[in-house]
């Protein structure tokens, strides 16, 4: 009976002790976890906010091609222009790069965004004239997409590739008639005589209609003086040729519209004699997405409701 007690006080004991253990192993596991989503969460603001470019002297080892892939409207909701331009820094900035090889497949958009690829493409050939920049055309390249490929040195198709159509439209549609009909009163108050310029539920305006052929007039203008001034004396004599007309691969190299037949592959091995393709082509990022996804990009449909559509 003596006995008792300690058996007691040594079960209570071993029973204490095991609560302990089990409390610190506790404390450790969620230490553990914490610090696992302290540097998820780390990981994903600088996947989110963090600065993808890093200013580098070479893209790869030995002797290559830089390949940039022009795909899909251009638009500043794409960001196009920023990230052509930070592709094409990359690859100037490259000691290794033989040559820049451009893969357009784009049916144009904004004559913006085309503008400050076309202006960047021609201020890096000023500054390093012995780097070739080349555009090879997979499926197509009108408007806007042709306005870029204008700066490079020379332009390859396919037999099929659709090119040209340099031109510029801003489309929309009307709904006055289709108030009356239903009895609806449009009641619209502006300050401004052309502030309702774009307003499709007004009837046209012979007034705000030559201010928006003007405005497209400028843009075509724009859009005509950089094809000549990045082909020269290569663009045949066709009134045509700035018509907003396009063309398959065969007859744009008659017109001088394009320079030859070539692939990327076929270009980088033959052309530039430097087969190894480094592909610096951004991909869009999650605060990109993140941003799409909070309606970020609605700007720009604003932006086509009171200026021309684009180059398409």
């Amino acid at each position: 009976m003596s006995e008792q007690p300690h058996w007691e006080r040594a079960t209570l004991e071993k029973v204490a002790l095991a609560a302990v253990k089990e409390q610190r192993s506790s404390r450790r596991w969620n230490v553990f976890f914490r610090l696992c989503w302290l540097v998820l969460l780390v990981a994903g603001g600088v996947a989110l906010f963090g600065d993808e470019d890093t200013a580098t002297d070479t893209l790869g080892s030995g002797r290559h091609t830089v390949l940039i892939t022009l795909n899909g409207e251009i638009s500043s909701e794409n960001k196009t222009g920023e990230h052509m331009v930070k592709a094409l820094d990359k690859a100037f900035k490259d000691k290794n790069a033989a040559g820049v090889v451009i893969r357009a497949n784009s049916p144009g958009g904004s004559p913006v965004q085309s503008a400050i690829v076309y202006d960047e493409i021609r201020r890096l050939k000023a500054k390093n004239p012995n780097l070739p920049v080349y555009v090879v055309v997979e499926e197509v390249c009108a408007s806007g997409c042709y306005y870029i490929a204008a700066a490079a040195d020379k332009i390859f198709v396919s037999r099929a590739s659709i090119v040209g159509s340099i031109g510029v439209l801003s489309d929309g549609f009307g709904f006055s008639g289709v108030l009356d009909k239903l009895g609806v009163e449009r009641r619209l108050m502006t300050a401004g005589d052309h502030k309702a310029m774009n307003d499709p539920f007004s009837p046209r305006n012979p007034r705000d209609e030559a201010i928006r052929q003007q405005l497209l007039n400028e843009v075509h203008a724009q859009f005509i003086q950089a094809v000549k001034a990045g082909r020269g004396m290569r663009l045949k004599e066709d009134p045509l040729i700035f018509s907003g007309m396009y063309w398959l691969g065969d007859k744009s190299l008659m017109l001088g519209v394009t320079d030859a037949y070539g692939t990327v592959e076929s270009v980088a091995r033959d052309i530039l004699q430097a087969e190894t393709l480094v592909d610096v082509t951004p991909t869009e990022n999650l605060s990109d997405r993140f941003a799409k996804k909070l309606g970020m990009g609605m700007s720009v449909g604003l932006t086509s409701a009171l200026l021309p559509s684009g180059l398409k």
